[in-house]
């Protein structure tokens, strides 16, 4: 009763959140609530739930931090050389943005962190798209794309927990299928192309000047209108970045410079060079320490974050002003992590999950046995919305290893094909990660939306790489 009851929270989850009968925030809190309440847990529910919240908190904070951090960095115009190079090397093409979004997000993803790849991605480029009126689900869905096959690598998290389920090395389970990586990043780059074909194609029918008339533009004109307005510690001479929200009455009164109120102590601003120079090196010292892991990420960001806002933003009308402006970005995201972090909760603590794995091995006929890396390999995207990537790599791949060795087929050839889907190319898709609500957060879009775009571009990344292993000979058929 529990894996159904499990398999059908899951099932209305997507169903709704996909068909936009409800917000994905009630949905995650509000489905498995009534699913345990149903399996008769109405007890333990205060328990689980507390579980699961404090399972992602650190994750809340870092991205709490992190957004705040980011979007200072994007106000303060660190992204701007960044900006006008792909502007410069793209010339206002959707296809080469798109193209060129790939090929950033396979270099950044190199650390094996998602959350981070999303965060520096998406703050670098969502100004491009917005100036060329490109869909943000092609940011997005292209990010999800090269974030999902990079995330194959030994130190991401799905590779270390095979690794640690079946008592295997990097060289059983990853180097035999890093061909079939190869093979994942080349369908990354061709699927961007094709995407950033069809938005080009798309914006040229809107615009027959072509999708980008304001290409002559400065590029400090094409961010937000709300980044124009946000307060900074400089000497450029506009107004915007000078100037304070309007007074509390509302009533049109003239803005002012920050520290002109009587008494107020005046703090000289930093020269523009200057500042950009130690935006450039704090962001850089930031990313360093997140790959050499020096702390844990929740307290680089809080860390990074209060040092860049005193820089910058050295005033407390200043700071207040740009917590103001961003309050609804952090809001938004972290209070779908914390939701995410109810569904897993009351998952775990049910034991639903362990019962929907145990389910999900027992279908498995024996005379399949032989041919069970291939199916793990088609199955495991799919099954990256139903499981949690230690529901999986604990509880069901050790018993497909199992069952496959008993076949005469060796268990590492089953860690292989979990590793081509399973919260690789299925992570950036799933509810049951946080992350994922990072990169729709950031991006702009709902997560239904976000699964609907991309969801057959992500499962075709993984028959891509099944196919290579196929040919490489990572697994047999």
């Amino acid at each position: 009763m529990l894996a159904a009851l499990g398999f059908a929270t899951i099932a209305v989850l997507l169903l709704l959140t996909m068909t936009k009968r409800a917000s994905v925030l009630v949905a995650l809190i509000l489905l498995p609530v009534l699913a345990a309440l149903i399996g008769g847990f109405a007890g333990d529910l205060g328990e689980f739930i507390l579980g699961g919240l404090s399972k992602v908190a650190p994750t809340g904070i870092m991205i709490a931090f992190a957004v705040l951090y980011f979007s200072l960095m994007v106000d303060a115009g660190l992204f701007d050389p960044l900006i006008r190079g792909l502007l410069r090397v793209a010339r206002g093409d959707p296809l080469r943005i798109t193209v060129a979004t790939a090929v950033l997000t396979l270099c950044v993803s190199l650390d094996g962190d998602g959350a981070s790849t999303f965060l520096i991605t998406v703050s670098a480029l969502l100004p491009v798209y917005k100036r060329l009126g490109m869909n943000p689900l092609v940011l997005s869905g292209v990010v999800c794309l090269g974030a999902g096959v990079m995330n194959m690598v030994p130190w991401g998290g799905p590779t270390v927990r095979a690794m640690a389920a079946l008592k295997l090395d990097s060289s059983e389970v990853f180097n035999p299928v890093l061909p079939a990586m190869g093979f994942g990043v080349v369908w990354v780059l061709v699927a961007s192309y094709l995407l950033g074909r069809r938005e080009r194609n798309r914006l040229a029918a809107l615009s027959p000047q072509g999708p980008a008339p304001n290409a002559g533009k400065d590029e400090r004109d094409d961010r937000e209108p709300a980044a124009a307005a946000t307060v900074t510690a400089t000497t450029e001479p506009e107004p915007s970045r000078h100037a304070t929200p309007a007074t509390a009455d509302g009533e049109g009164q003239a803005l002012r410079a920050p520290g002109d109120g009587p008494g107020t102590v005046r703090v000289p601003p930093l020269p523009r060079t200057w500042l950009n120079v130690f935006n450039l090196l704090l962001t850089v010292t930031l990313l360093v320490c997140l790959i050499q892991e020096v702390m844990p990420l929740p307290v680089l960001f809080v860390l990074g974050f209060a040092i860049a806002v005193l820089v910058n933003h050295p005033t407390w009308e200043q700071q207040q002003a740009l917590l103001d402006k961003h309050a609804k970005s952090v809001v938004l995201v972290t209070t779908m992590i914390f939701a995410a972090g109810v569904l897993t909760g009351i998952l775990t603590g049910t034991k639903m999950i362990d019962e929907m794995a145990e389910a999900l091995v027992s279908v498995v006929p024996d005379s399949f046995g032989s041919h069970l890396p291939v199916a793990v390999a088609v199955t495991a995207m799919p099954l990256s919305l139903v499981f949690t990537p230690d529901a999986y790599y604990f509880g069901v791949l050790p018993v497909l290893a199992e069952t496959a060795h008993g076949f005469g087929t060796d268990p590492a050839e089953v860690a292989r094909a979990a590793i081509l889907g399973q919260m690789t190319t299925g992570f950036p898709l799933s509810p049951l990660t946080a992350s994922t609500f990072i990169l729709v957060g950031m991006s702009g879009v709902s997560l239904g939306e976000h699964q609907r775009f991309i969801f057959r571009w992500a499962f075709a990344t993984t028959l891509v790489m099944t196919v290579g292993a196929l040919l490489t000979g990572a697994f047999s058929l």
